[in-house]
């Protein structure tokens, strides 16, 4: 299985075929006993799509696994608050434009559990993870211009602004980059 990345408050746990598929089904029990943690009731809800882009990619490609999306796990509590993670392995062809040797994260953190900095803190972790065991420099985000809580976090985590393009589905987003010259990974700290 995949190692977990651990943060001081979180375990993000990488979620597994066996998970995706019971999500899907809406075997919610059976997903909880995968991964060993509680969902919050609706789930998979708006998270569907998301969730089955992300089991063809691993059905297709296996080793994708420590790349693909983490449930983020309040540790102690074994309570999902969101998840996170990347779209691809780095240096995908659709980033190498923009941002050669790069990878693209996005996240989603529950309502209930927003405003309490699990976001930062998770970005952080899985940034520092891909920087320290797979050298990788540059990492991406797309954020709609609208999402200020998410513009926020970007630009207090040293992300800066490349590009854009219209998604076909959030429509008009901002590329965000931000790259990592040294270790500074783990302070959220940009150094260029």
């Amino acid at each position: 299985m995949t190692a977990l990345i651990h943060s001081k408050r979180l375990d993000l746990v990488p979620m597994t075929p066996a998970f995706l598929r019971a999500s899907l089904e809406g075997n919610i029990q059976r997903a909880e006993q995968e991964l060993q943690l509680s969902l919050p009731s609706g789930w998979p809800g708006e998270n569907a799509d998301m969730l089955s882009l992300r089991l063809k990619q691993l059905e297709d490609d296996p080793t994708l696994q420590p790349w693909l999306v983490r449930a983020m796990v309040l540790r102690g509590a074994a309570i999902m608050v969101g998840h996170i993670g990347f779209h691809t392995a780095p240096d995908a062809d659709y980033l190498r434009p923009l941002c050669p040797g790069g990878v693209e994260f996005g996240f989603t953190v529950f309502p209930s559990f927003q405003r309490q900095g699990f976001t930062r803190e998770a970005a952080i972790a899985l940034m520092h993870w891909a920087s320290r065991t797979h050298d990788v420099k540059r990492f991406v985000l797309s954020i709609r211009p609208d999402n200020v809580p998410s513009q926020r976090l970007a630009a207090q985590l040293g992300f800066l602004r490349v590009g854009s393009h219209v998604d076909e589905i959030d429509g008009f987003e901002e590329i965000l980059e931000r790259r990592i010259l040294s270790d500074d990974a783990q302070s959220g700290s940009r150094k260029d």
